[in-house]
């Protein structure tokens, strides 16, 4: 009895141990897979400014070196923090090290030059696969506790390395971008010569070499911060803004926290993604507002044979009390999942004006499994396109004439659970649009409400269970069922103005409607 007595007292003072130690304790709070208390990473007590070694925060002097002798000193000494004072802070790339803090005051602007010169060409991963790249403003490989933190802001001058359409700017805006120089060709604005000489190469860039990418540096635009391979990683209360292709790209990295960032490029940014998350272990996305030019919180894992060769998934995510504002999608799974997704919690979040709310991707010759995704209490509104999506046909715009077998190349969508979603004027309601040779499996909709312009679609699924669900559309059918093998709608209401609950297309079997 004492044994017992001893081994419950001691548990219970490890647990509040835990529970003293972490300020993310209470997002474990009824999580429904097992996953690591993760805590934010500590650093020695040791403070320099990066005004110590030569920087001046004027907009106009190049701080360069200031940052990275600054970096290595602190490094040799074991780390600390690099504190950023208030004031704007013209920079070249930076390499982050290990056991270092950069933090940036109230106030402080870091702003990286339009000088493709100043970017070395280097060897990354982006949307899935090996190139080189132009190197990123903010990068670090196999580091161990590393943050970003503070009140100021990071802009990566993704304008000089972009182009932009005319339509899609203000006559002010159209203007500043001629008066950066740059390159017009009919209604489009391009950064320079070389962008425009990589478009035809899009499809080999893989293949490249580094003089041939060297020879194209604009187009091979990087990501903002890259980080690969590192442990124990906080970003918080940064705004990180303008990035040149996607903003934020943790790849490979364990024990990653996301704590009240404000990650925003404009509308019109091509490939302007928020957050990609890629064959990540353990991740916290909390209290993060994004505003987005491409998919906003992004789950991924490697693309087709590249990402199943990795064979590294993106596992123990939870996101926690997110805003999403424009963006292709408000939280995105793929399409480069062939690693596969797993153990993710998604909740008390808001999208207003993205293109897509939840959205799931993928499409034939990825592979991966994506699988235990539970959603909770998801609020939409003025959704463009569809609340909800599930597409295995993504980038498709030819049919296969014959259905292929199952093999390593065929991706899955199963056990996925989505409870109370409120999505207020979205495009479609929601679209299940598996493939015939591997139907999306086992999701659960319960206890949610979608008024659209269009009712939902059901096309090759199977174990579909909706209770407790409402689907208002402004015309058409609330429902339309097709190729659909064992779905449940009980307590559900299908409300179209047509009088069309449900219209059933193809073959369906053993789908049934109880009151």
């Amino acid at each position: 009895m004492k044994i017992r007595l001893l081994a419950f007292i001691t548990s219970l003072l490890a647990l509040m141990s835990v529970r003293a130690e972490s300020p993310y304790i209470s997002l474990y709070d009824g999580l429904q897979f097992e996953m690591p208390v993760i805590d934010r990473p500590t650093f020695p007590d040791r403070i320099v400014s990066v005004a110590d070694f030569g920087g001046v925060a004027d907009g106009f002097t190049l701080n360069t070196d200031a940052f990275n002798k600054a970096l290595q000193t602190l490094s040799e000494q074991g780390g600390g923090v690099l504190n950023v004072p208030s004031g704007v802070w013209l920079t070249g790339p930076i390499e982050l090290r290990s056991n270092i803090n950069l933090h940036l005051e109230r106030g402080a602007i870091l702003t990286f030059s339009g000088d493709d010169s100043l970017y070395e060409m280097v060897y990354v991963v982006y949307e899935g696969f090996e190139a080189w790249r132009a190197q990123s403003p903010i990068s670090g490989r196999d580091l161990v506790n590393v943050a970003i933190t503070g009140q100021g802001g990071i802009d990566g001058n993704g304008g000089m390395w972009r182009p932009v359409n005319k339509s899609q700017l203000t006559s002010a805006e159209w203007a500043n971008y001629l008066s950066k120089g740059g390159i017009v060709e009919g209604d489009t604005w391009y950064p320079s010569q070389s962008y425009i000489d990589g478009k035809p190469l899009h499809e080999k860039r893989a293949t490249l070499t580094r003089d041939e990418a060297e020879s194209i540096k604009r187009y091979q635009r990087p990501v903002m911060v890259q980080l690969t391979g590192c442990k124990n990683v906080l970003l918080e209360g940064v705004t990180f803004q303008n990035s040149p292709a996607w903003n934020i790209h943790p790849l490979m990295c364990e024990n990653l926290i996301i704590d009240g960032v404000f990650v925003k490029n404009p509308a019109y940014a091509v490939n302007g993604d928020g957050l990609d998350i890629e064959s990540c272990k353990n991740v916290i996305i909390y209290r993060t507002v994004l505003d987005c030019g491409d998919d906003a919180i992004c789950l991924k894992s490697g693309k087709d044979e590249a990402g199943r060769r990795r064979g590294i998934p993106t596992e123990n995510v939870i996101v926690r009390d997110c805003r999403v504002f424009r963006g292709h999608g408000g939280f995105v799974v793929g399409s480069e999942m062939s690693g596969g997704v797993n153990n993710v919690s998604v909740r008390d979040c808001e999208f207003i004006g993205t293109d897509v709310g939840l959205r799931f991707k993928s499409t034939r010759g990825r592979g991966g499994v994506v699988k235990n995704i539970f959603i909770n209490n998801v609020n939409m509104l003025d959704i463009s396109g569809d609340a909800i999506t599930f597409d295995l046909y993504y980038w498709v715009f030819t049919p296969v004439t014959e259905i292929p077998p199952v093999d390593e190349t065929t991706p899955q969508f199963r056990d996925i659970y989505i409870s109370n979603v409120t999505s207020r004027n979205s495009g479609k309601a929601l679209k299940f649009n598996g493939i015939p040779e591997m139907p999306i499996e086992n999701i659960h909709v319960t206890s949610s409400l979608f008024t659209a312009r269009e009712g939902g679609l059901l096309s090759e699924s199977k174990d579909i269970f909706f209770r407790d669900v409402t689907i208002i559309p402004s015309s058409g059918a609330a429902m339309t069922v097709n190729n659909v093998k064992n779905a449940l709608f009980a307590n559900c209401k299908f409300i179209s103005p047509s009088g069309d609950g449900i219209i059933y297309t193809g073959t369906n079997s053993n789908v049934r409607i109880n009151p």
